[in-house]
């Protein structure tokens, strides 16, 4: 997958607000100014590594073996690129989501009738460092279709 630029990226570092029109999507949030203000506040002594790099081993697993590769160095080590990881929740699904590994699945989702959430988390395997960086609602073709007429 290639960015408006040309430059190839993940499918994952690829979501972003608006739709393949360039419509923009409802309901997205952005939490890029809360991790500024906590790597901030870390980077002035007010908070320690080990309350900044507490991923749950969860996490670290599947980053490790889903998470989709970026070119943005980890914050807080600057050792290793952080991994970015999707998990969706909703209904009929687990209490701890679904962690998406593919660009399919996420496609299946967003046809879906149900209303899901997408949740995409950026995690650093060496250190531990997480953060949601982005929530987006997936599903909901009727209502989806609803709202556009």
């Amino acid at each position: 997958m290639t960015d408006r630029k040309g430059v190839s990226v993940s499918w994952l570092s690829a979501l972003n607000i608006s739709d393949e029109t360039g419509q923009a999507l409802g309901g997205v949030i952005d939490h890029r100014l809360t991790r500024r203000a906590l790597i901030n506040e870390y980077r002035k002594g007010r908070l320690r590594k080990d309350q900044v790099c507490d991923a749950h081993p969860d996490l670290l697993r599947a980053a490790r073996n889903f998470g989709s590769p970026t070119r943005v160095l980890c914050p807080i080590c600057v050792a290793q690129n952080v991994v970015l990881v999707t998990y969706v929740f909703g209904p009929y699904l687990p209490k701890h989501g679904r962690c998406i590994t593919t660009s399919s699945e996420l496609e299946n989702f967003r046809r879906q009738h149900d209303d899901y959430t997408a949740y995409v988390v950026e995690a650093c395997h060496k250190c531990g460092w997480h953060h949601l960086l982005r929530s987006i609602p997936t599903g909901g073709v009727e209502n989806n279709a609803a709202i556009a007429e």
